[in-house]
């Protein structure tokens, strides 16, 4: 079973490309909301991000991994494909 994976996102946003990237690279299915001028978007995603309101945000199996930089040391660190197969 794979894991359920959501990214927030905007558009031209250069760290959501490269989240995206990296989970295209692994072959990942992902649910992406993009939030380009959706305020109801962004306030949803802070709410589920513990206040944070940069993107991207990703959530792993409803769990809130973090921003760009938290998915690539994930995967330096060996622990995302694991989460990725959950």
């Amino acid at each position: 079973m794979s894991a359920k994976v959501e990214i927030y996102t905007w558009s031209t946003c250069p760290f959501c490309i490269r989240a995206k990237g990296l989970l295209n690279q692994k072959n990942v299915d992902f649910v992406e909301y993009c939030i380009d001028g959706d305020r109801t978007g962004k306030e949803e995603m802070s709410a589920r991000a513990n206040g944070r309101t940069s993107v991207p945000q990703i959530f792993i199996n409803d769990e809130h991994i973090g921003g760009c930089d938290d998915i690539y040391a994930l995967e330096r660190a060996g622990k995302l494909d694991s989460l990725l197969n959950s």
